[in-house]
Order: structure tokens, then C-alpha cells, then sequence
């Protein structure tokens, strides 16, 4: 019997996540639900439903596990708890700080209900927190690195157009290649925040803007860009569609470490992810996760859980015999 998903939110992310189930023979996509009218939202499932948000809580029954896709400043902070009252559900959510927070308070609803609920599930928190857990577990006398990009920071992109006469823009955060070769020979540099990455700003401004003054604006921009080298371009409308269009994004988790009993001897972990699409990428290991939250629900589990708690069997639709046949 497949797993029947169903999706909060229809952005780039739940666009996704919606992919990515069609690519999993185990899983189908139930229901779509929207803040919008739903008769304005077109999906490319044609059997599944598209509702409002106000009707989740009466597809609690058709549903086995409900992936949130909203932003993680507004929307999953209160939907996520919300939601674990009718469903097992799962959740990108992705301000690292507050993640602790966020836990504890869909674990309360999750376990008051008797659901699994499974947060901050994507590539960074989660992929990468899985390779820097692993790379720490095994060398333990090391030290952790992790470079992002290059690729489109949305946020970034974000707080850029919110600037008083800017039409359009996007934000790409770049590793300091010299910083990441430093890392990789085993230097274990000391780095600061503006040695490792630097940003570069395309913006597409309104007409008669003072383009001097939004520079300056960008650069300074506390909590996003005045800790780094920031380059900013000014480009026509046109030029932003024709070569920036997509959202790419990607990065290095490096650890390195040494062993023996004087630790004679050096070694360096890395993994790396190299993204055409950061929202599909994220959404394809959001749907794996939705299997570890179906499968552990079954088993009567209960409560929420990172990507630390989840055994890596249950991400894969094969059963333990094919795992340790083909992939073991």
C-alpha cells in the first residue's frame, strides 16, 4: 500500500516536494492544501486534491504523513506543532538557532498525539549536520569546516529587494577558494567569517534609484552582508531572467582530524553537494524522510526527531535483505 503524502503549501518547495513523490513507487500524493483559493492553484498530480488549509484537519484519515513546506521565520514555528496534532508530519525548518526551541515544541504536540514528527530535514540543517555528526564521531581529535555555495542564498536574495528602489535581485554566497584549499590540506586554519565566503549581489534597481546609496545599503547590511566582501552589479531586468533564473545553491562539509597515539597521522573527511535546483534537492530528502516517519509511526514511535534519530534504513524503500545485497 503506498504511503499517501500530503503537501502544506505550494512555493517552490512544495512544487518539490510534489516531484519527488512522483519518483517514488511507494508513495502518492493525496492532497495539496493552500492558503490560497484553491481553485487558483494548479498542481501536476492529476488525482490528487487541492484544498484549503482550513480542511486539513478533516483528511486527518486520508492522510499518512503531512510535509510542511512554508519559511521557517513565520510559518513553521507555529504550523508544524499545529499540524503534529493530526498527522505525522516533517518539516525543512532551518534557523539553526532556534532549532532547539522548535524541537521541543513539536515534540510536545507530537507526543500528546501519539504522531512522529521529523524537523529541520533538508541539506543544511540535515545532510550536512548527518556528514559533520559522523566526521566527529569518527575523528575525535579534529576540527569541523563548512562552506556554502556556490549558490543562490534566498534569503539573502530576499532582504536585498527589500531595499527602498530595488525592482529585482539575487544574492550568490561563494567559498574563499583559498580557505577551502587551506582546509583541504590540513592547515585546520583559524577563519573568520569574511575569510571563508564572499557575496555577490546582482540587483536590478527602479528607474532614477540612487544606485550609490543601495550599494551602500547592501554592504552594510547588518546580519547578512557587513561581516563579508560584497560585490554588487547593477543589471537590466532582462539580464536577471536570461542568467539568473535558476536557484542553485551546493557546499563543502569538511572535517579534519588526526589518529594514532602521538596523532602522528592526518586525515580529512569531505562531503560535498553540487545543486542545479536547492529547492528539489531539499524536497527529494524531505520525502525520504517522510518514509522514516511512516515507517517508525507504524512501529508505534512517537514524538519528534532529527535526522540524528533516524536510523538510514528507513530513508530507503528497499527492505534490509536488498540494502545489504546492493548497497552494503
Amino acid at each position: 500500500m503506498s504511503i499517501r503524502i500530503g503537501i502544506m503549501g505550494y512555493g517552490n518547495l512544495g512544487r518539490g516536494v510534489e516531484c519527488a513523490v512522483k519518483h517514488n513507487p511507494d508513495m502518492e500524493l493525496a492532497a495539496v492544501f493552500t492558503r490560497r483559493d484553491p481553485k487558483t492553484v494548479k498542481i501536476l498530480t492529476e488525482t490528487a486534491k487541492v484544498c484549503h488549509v482550513d480542511d486539513a484537519e478533516s483528511m486527518k484519515d486520508e492522510i499518512d504523513v503531512l510535509i510542511i513546506c512554508g519559511g521557517s521565520a513565520t510559518d513553521l514555528p507555529v504550523q508544524t506543532p499545529k499540524y503534529a496534532q493530526w498527522f505525522n508530519v516533517v518539516d525543512s525548518f532551518d534557523t539553526h538557532a532556534k532549532i532547539p526551541e522548535h524541537f521541543e515544541n513539536v515534540d510536545k504536540a507530537a507526543k500528546e498525539s501519539g504522531h512522529v514528527g521529523i524537523i529541520s530535514v533538508g541539506w543544511d540543517p540535515g545532510m550536512f549536520s548527518l556528514n559533520r555528526m559522523y566526521a566527529n564521531a569518527i575523528l575525535t581529535n579534529g576540527k569541523d569546516y563548512t562552506f556554502w555555495g556556490k549558490g543562490v542564498s534566498q534569503g539573502h536574495s530576499d532582504a536585498i529587494r527589500r531595499i527602498d528602489g530595488v525592482k529585482d535581485g539575487k544574492q550568490y554566497t561563494i567559498p574563499v577558494e583559498a580557505a577551502l584549499e587551506s582546509v583541504r590540506n590540513g592547515e585546520n586554519p583559524e577563519l573568520t567569517t569574511r575569510q571563508k565566503h564572499t557575496r555577490e549581489c546582482f540587483v536590478v534597481a527602479e528607474e532614477g534609484a540612487d544606485l550609490a546609496r543601495i550599494e551602500q545599503e547592501i554592504k552594510t547590511m547588518p546580519n547578512y552582508f557587513a561581516d563579508y566582501d560584497t560585490t554588487v552589479h547593477f543589471i537590466s531586468e532582462e539580464e536577471l531572467k536570461r542568467d539568473h533564473s535558476g536557484i542553485p545553491h551546493g557546499g563543502f562539509v569538511i572535517r579534519t582530524g588526526s589518529t594514532g597515539w602521538n596523532n602522528e597521522n592526518k586525515h580529512v573527511i569531505e562531503y560535498s553537494l553540487k545543486l542545479d535546483s536547492n529547492p528539489e534537492f531539499t524536497s527529494s530528502v524531505i520525502v525520504a524522510y517522510a518514509r522514516a516517519a511512516h515507517r517508525m509511526s507504524q512501529e508505534g514511535q512517537k514524538g519528534c526527531k532529527t535526522v540524528f534519530d533516524v536510523a538510514p534504513a528507513y530513508l530507503s524503500a528497499m527492505d534490509g535483505a536488498e540494502l545489504r545485497k546492493h548497497l552494503l
